[in-house]
């Protein structure tokens, strides 16, 4: 009976050990420089947002950071944009390791064109590029990067430099760096890239689609991405999750939503962990508009301090809302202005001048009765819908033709 209960926790030692080291192999940390520009980004925010004494335990971790990697360019560029005392003798104590790193650098690479071969070459210019971009030198480590992109001979190997310097844009907000990049390695990846790598492409896709407004194309790729994500480097699973919810909000039908997101088993073991995004994905779909308009006003918190969508806030919260609205609409022909602002927990003079804003715009097909105090669906026909589409194509494209024609005068 010992032997067997000490062959059972030696069983159960094993198991314990492998899903510790699985879980080390899985939560491999963000790329640090990405780690600092968000922190950059929450300094950079007004004290309503983020409070000061956040804003100093961020400088605190920032410093240390710096003066471990000495990243004296980074450093430099933060005391410039934020406003922070330079410190002349640490900039010299940095700058002089930095210097001694890169003539190792380069030491080691005329060693290896004279002694060894291409590859080990390569290695030290890799290694070169890396140390550049950990130390903030953009420039120089986009040029570094390209350098070694020519001695680099595998497909993997050049769609794994493309996406360094996707990271070094994302990092140093450079959107033309990364559309050039990401284009790049699309090239590439349907050369010869393995479906690891093809992952990761559509996760980095991603980032520039949010920070471009694109969420629907931003949505799929994330979607797609959710059972095979491994882009530790770019930023968690949580974060992911958070990116991929709040697109699928703004960009996908009630029944996409529920197939999608609302039955996703990678989603869901994770969202618990996310209260307000659960409540706002789980209050939208279940018709909940009070709830919903609270983790509304919640996770607009959240979102301007995400340095990929904050200046998205304002477009987001009213897309959602829309969402909200038109689903709530949907199952009327008519409902009192009274009845559907106690719905949604707000003012009926708010929702009022809400609906009428967006019915101006023509984002909601329905009408205001102010005299009865009621807002009526209007449902449209095919022929009508039909009609309205075809008008709304052509005006697409009458304003492309002109600026075609603009461009050919000119």
């Amino acid at each position: 009976m010992t032997q067997l209960s000490e062959e059972s926790k030696k069983e159960e030692d094993v198991v314990k050990d492998d899903d510790e080291e699985m879980k080390e192999e899985k939560e491999e940390p963000q790329t640090p420089l990405l780690t600092m520009a968000n922190n950059n980004f929450l300094i950079s925010l007004s004290e309503g947002q983020v409070a000061a004494t956040e804003k100093a335990e961020l400088k605190e971790k920032m410093m240390a950071q710096i003066k471990q990697d000495n990243m004296t360019p980074y450093y430099q560029f933060l005391c410039q944009s934020l406003g922070w005392m330079e410190d002349e003798d640490l900039v010299k104590v940095m700058k002089a390791e930095n210097d001694k790193t890169l003539a190792g650098f380069d030491e080691k690479e005329k060693d290896a064109e004279k002694n060894l071969g291409d590859s080990e070459v390569r290695e030290v210019k890799l290694a070169r590029a890396n140390y550049l971009a950990v130390i903030g030198e953009k420039d120089k480590a986009v040029a570094a990067y390209n350098d070694t992109d020519e001695k680099t001979v595998g497909m993997g190997g050049k769609i794994d430099l493309s996406l360094a310097k996707i990271r070094l844009g994302l990092a140093h907000a450079d959107r033309d760096l990364v559309k050039k990049e990401i284009s790049m390695a699309k090239v590439q990846v349907e050369k010869g890239g393995d479906w690891e790598r093809r992952n990761l492409l559509c996760v980095y896709e991603a980032a520039y689609l949010l920070m471009s407004r694109d969420f629907k194309a931003a949505s799929k790729l994330l979607l797609d991405s959710v059972a095979t994500f491994t882009c530790y480097k770019l930023f968690s699973y949580n974060t992911f999750v958070f990116y991929a919810v709040i697109s699928s909000l703004v960009s996908l039908d009630r029944v996409t939503l529920k197939e999608k997101v609302i039955k996703s088993p990678e989603i869901l073991q994770v969202i618990n962990e996310m209260p307000v995004l659960k409540s706002i994905l789980f209050s939208l779909y279940n018709c909940q508009y009070n709830d919903f308009f609270k983790a509304l006003a919640e996770i607009t918190k959240d979102i301007k301090r995400d340095p990929y969508i904050a200046d998205h806030c304002g477009w987001l919260m009213r897309e959602v809302r829309i969402v909200a609205y038109k689903q709530f609409l949907e199952s009327y022909r008519s409902v009192t202005l009274d009845s559907m602002a106690k719905t949604f927990g707000v003012s009926a003079p708010f929702l009022d001048r809400e609906l009428s804003r967006f019915i101006a715009a023509s984002r909601l097909s329905c009408k205001i009765d102010k005299v009865k105090g009621v807002v009526k669906t209007v449902r449209l026909d095919n022929k009508e819908l039909q009609y309205t589409e075809t008008i709304k194509q052509g005006d697409l494209l009458l304003n492309r033709v002109q600026k075609l024609t603009k461009f050919i005068n000119f």
